[in-house]
Order: C-alpha cells, then structure tokens, then sequence
C-alpha cells in the first residue's frame, strides 16, 4: 500500500471498506487473513457466487457507519452481516471462534495486497463454477492439522 493511502486511512489502519451503497463502512486495524474461498451451500446462496473472504480479531475491526448493518442468523451459531439497503454480503461470524470476523474480501477497498490461499467446500460448488486449480482445495471444511491460513496461529480461521 503507498504511503499516500496508508496516511489517509490513519497510521493504525490496515485496510478500509464498505458496502456498495455506502450504508456500512468499516476499517481494520490489525491483520488480515489471506483469501478463502467457501463454497458451502449457505455460504453460495448468501453471496449468489461462493464467500471469497479474509478475516481479522473481532476488536481490530471498527464499524466507522453502521446505519444499515443488519445481521442475519442462520443458525444459533451462525450470522451474516449485510447492508439492508443496498443487500451487500460484508461480514461473517460464528460462535465456534467469537474472537474472529470474517470480511466479504470484495467489499475492501483496493488495493488489498491479500491474495486467494485456500478454497473449502468445493464438493458444494456450483455447477457451472470452475474450480481454481492453483490453490489448495478441500471437499469439506479444512483439515484440522493444516495451517497454510496467514495469521491462524493467532487464531484468524474462518
């Protein structure tokens, strides 16, 4: 990220984002997770695609507008964050790690200098999507002992 942009997002801000409408807008303050692509069914019919996104600590991310943040339980462990005006996909929780929020990494604003490392669920995937080969891939959710995620010793898993 050059200089310019790193001064305009404050110096302890990592990487800044929104909803399309600008009704949520957000900031992260510590790190970022690499980009994880799931394609579980819930995960596919919330976005329309598949979930492509990062994640950081729960307490490095700041809701800067919040206005139209509303959340959707899917389950009692469960819950998507969503703008409900303009119905942009932004966030993803779970009560399996409460310290860790996912971020829809296509709602950051660019550039991110985060890369896809990981797609799970690809047993799930669409018909019609083509599977990226370059990555790791698993038919169900990651292997416990696999670590590949950047930041997961710190416990930034998804």
């Amino acid at each position: 990220m050059d200089d310019a942009r790193l001064m305009a997002r404050g110096n302890d801000t990592q990487a800044t984002g929104r909803c399309e409408c600008g009704g949520v807008q957000y900031r992260v303050t510590g790190e970022l997770r690499q980009v994880v692509h799931c394609h579980c069914t819930p995960c596919r019919r919330i976005t329309g695609h598949h979930m492509a996104a990062t994640a950081t600590h729960r307490d490095d991310l700041h809701l800067d507008v919040e206005s139209n943040l509303m959340w959707y339980s899917r389950t009692s462990e469960v819950r998507y964050g969503f703008c409900n005006r303009c119905g942009s996909t932004l966030f993803w929780m779970s009560t399996d790690n409460v310290s860790t929020v996912a971020i829809a990494a296509g709602t950051l604003d660019q550039p991110t200098g985060l890369r896809s490392v990981l797609a799970i669920y690809t047993g799930e995937a669409s018909d019609f999507h083509v599977l990226d080969d370059s990555i790791n891939s698993y038919r169900g959710d990651v292997p416990g002992d696999v670590s590949v995620w950047s930041g997961l010793e710190k416990g930034l898993g998804n």
